[in-house]
């Protein structure tokens, strides 16, 4: 029997089962790897002991490197060719990161309850741990989306390349990446938003139809902005610089949308958006306007009716922060409460104010000077403060008016504006240098023989810090509450109106009712909606004190200003009641009770206006509630900027890995070039000055 002649080579079973074989083995000496090096891991939660000597495991991984090349030559022989690798990197460690912030949010008191009641004193610590331990993740998280790092590189090249001298940062930048200060990132990252955005923000408030928009198309040489119409009272608009036309549209329940400049009254007016039921939450508008272009930002702010009454503190709660707030008497009118309660909240929020005398053109020479006298002594003997009033025209023919204003009052003011932040920046880039300078000393020691706190001080520093952290869950919880109760809220504020209704008619008071309505229930949304505005600012407050009392306490010098919190709280929306009118003229009720009468006018109010008043009310809590998410999460990242910093010290106080003889050279010669740098700049200041 002629026995039959077998293949040369290997099958495909053949084959796959070596390279399963030798994928298996390699994976085996992965493992070995893993124990070599466990003694050298920074995990608190080591599995391995180590026993060999450093010569010994370079024994072992020269026999592993052996072992693997001559595995890759017998793959070879058999025409075997090594796979490539199947998984990116970056995403293996961004899933595992996903998995690893669910297993902290697991941690949350409202989830550890499964296991017993959590005392009240422990929430909010756990809260902060997870606070802290999720911030961090998240961190990383989008350093890798990011780009490895490219983010902070590139932008720091292409500030360069706009001219800005950039050299101490892109120091720093360079040895936070070679020394491991991923707690620095954060703050440069500031600082360089800093210099990318020099923006003057003007802020123009004013009844409505007082000229506002026709003014600001003047002044940006555009009709972009809708004349004669009523716009919405949700939501201001920004003109900003942009290469192009460009309208962009954030909103409260969806992504943000961009659109031809053309489509603005879409957003704007009550036409196009009655009650702003497409919950717009502020709108953009780029132009390539010369007036826009050196970094000025003008915001069209909604028109004041009756809300300004409703006394300063709530008036405050709606104005963005800005650094100069303009406000527009209508020449064609007169001063009033309204315009005096815009003014004082400016002045309590630290505003400074220019106030313009709005449609000029109306009134003759005489006349004019007349109306900008009477307007600056009223002001002058209701608010004790002394301002210029000038006079501005929209009309082509009085654009001297308008021009003069701008270079009298505007063109110094952001000169002077430029100045103050080129220096706000130069103290945080000190203070960010110093604060790296410190860290690499305190590496080089090592044991923190700088520090006179002791490891009680140290973990009471850090108990701190995460009990503040922990204050945002329960800012958060408050914040949903009250935008919960503000969607719910329709129902009691026509109640108030119907009350207020009668007790106006009794006292003989002839406003109309539509008029009475609408002020009662802007009050009571401004009442509210001021609630949270407290919980945010409460906040902030004290995460300030917890900031400058840790900074204090570690001797750092503070790299924070008081407005890097505060800033968080702007363009807070306000309520738009939409158009509508009432017919509740209370005739033969006056005769009967107050609450008989006050049951009826409610029932009449709800039968007319109900359902718009509570889809009003309905979507200004959701409006609430993503600017109250938003506002929380970007304060977070601001406190936590400053906080990695403290807590990465801490770590190095508490005694840390010691810096190798290596790393030691390059931590000295990385000092040695701060401090050049710092002689260098010093001296080239006092040549110049």
């Amino acid at each position: 029997m002629r026995t039959q002649e077998l293949p040369a080579g290997l099958n495909s079973s053949q084959t796959r089962h070596l390279l399963t074989s030798a994928q298996y083995v390699d994976k085996l000496f992965g493992d070995v790897e893993s124990v070599l090096f466990a003694s050298k891991s920074r995990s608190p939660f080591r599995k391995y002991k180590n026993a060999l000597s450093p010569a010994q495991i370079n024994v072992v991984e020269d026999y592993l490197a052996r072992i693997r090349a001559q595995l890759v030559r017998v793959l070879e022989a058999q025409g075997i060719p090594l796979p490539e690798p199947q998984l990116e990197s970056v995403h293996s460690i961004r899933t595992d990161l996903a998995f690893a912030k669910i297993a902290f949010e697991d941690c949350a008191p409202q989830r550890m309850r499964g296991y017993g009641e959590v005392s009240e004193s422990k929430s909010r610590e756990l809260n902060g741990m997870v606070e802290e331990m999720v911030g961090a993740i998240e961190k990383l998280n989008s350093y890798l989306a990011q780009g490895l790092g490219q983010d902070l590189q590139g932008r720091l090249e292409r500030l360069q390349q706009n001219g800005n001298d950039v050299t101490t940062l892109k120091t720093l930048e360079r040895i936070i990446n070679d020394h491991g200060l991923v707690e620095f990132r954060s703050t440069l990252s500031m600082i360089m938003d800093r210099i990318e955005s020099k923006s003057f923000e003007i802020a123009l408030f004013g009844r409505v139809s007082c000229g506002k928009s026709s003014l600001l198309n003047s002044i940006v040489q555009s009709d972009v902005l809708p004349v004669g119409v009523n716009p919405t009272t949700a939501v201001p608009t920004r003109l900003v610089y942009g290469p192009a036309p460009r309208l962009i549209v954030k909103y409260a329940d969806r992504n943000s949308e961009q659109f031809e400049t053309s489509k603005l009254s879409e957003f704007v007016t009550e036409r196009h958006n009655p009650a702003n039921l497409k919950h717009v939450t502020q709108v953009v508008v780029e132009l390539p306007s010369p007036r826009l272009s050196d970094g000025v930002v003008f915001v069209d702010t909604p028109g004041l009716g009756s809300l300004a009454t409703s006394g300063a503190a709530e008036t405050l709660a709606y104005l963005p922060r800005c650094d100069l707030g303009v406000v527009l008497i209508d020449a064609g009118s007169t001063l009033t409460e309204d315009d005096l309660g815009t003014i004082r909240a400016l002045y309590e929020a630290g505003v400074p104010v220019s106030l313009l005398l709005s449609k000029s053109d109306l009134l003759a020479a005489n006349d004019r000077a007349q109306s900008l006298a009477y307007v600056s002594q009223q002001i002058t003997a209701w608010l004790r403060v002394n301002l210029s009033v000038y006079p501005v025209s929209a009309e082509p023919s009085h654009l001297a008016l308008l021009n003069d204003w701008l270079h009298r009052e505007i063109l110094p003011l952001y000169q002077r504006h430029q100045q103050l932040m080129q220096e706000s920046l130069e103290r945080k880039i000190g203070a960010l240098r110093e604060a790296v300078e410190t860290a690499l000393r305190t590496r080089l020691e090592h044991s923190g023989t700088e520090s006179k706190l002791s490891k009680k001080n140290l973990t009471a520093i850090d108990d701190r810090l995460r009990n503040a952290v922990g204050r945002f869950a329960e800012a958060r919880k408050m914040s949903l509450d009250i935008t919960h109760e503000i969607e719910d809220s329709a129902g009691l504020a026509l109640e108030t109106a119907a009350a207020h209704i009668i007790d106006n008619r009794r006292q003989n008071d002839r406003v109309s009712p539509t008029a009475f309505v609408r002020q009662t229930l802007a009050q009571s949304a401004t009442s509210l909606a001021s609630r949270l505005f407290g919980v945010l600012e409460d906040l902030t407050n004290e995460l300030n004190e917890t900031l400058q009392t840790t900074a204090d306490d570690l001797g750092f010098k503070n790299l924070r200003e008081e407005e890097d919190l505060t800033n968080a709280l702007k363009e807070m929306p306000i309520v738009d009641l939409g158009t509508w009118q009432v017919n509740v003229a209370p005739g033969f009720l006056l005769k009967l009770s107050k609450h008989i009468a006050a049951q009826q006018i409610e029932h009449r109010l709800r039968d007319q206006i109900g359902a718009a008043v509570s889809k009003t009310f309905y979507n200004f809590g959701k409006m609430l509630d993503a600017w109250a998410q938003r506002v929380l999460t970007d304060l977070q990242l601001r406190f936590d900027s400053y906080a990695d910093e403290y807590r990465a010290h801490l770590e190095r106080l508490n005694g840390g890995e010691q810096a190798s003889e290596t790393e030691e050279v390059s931590i000295r010669r990385d000092l040695d070039r701060l401090t050049q740098q710092q002689s260098n700049a010093a001296a080239e200041t006092t040549s110049t000055s």
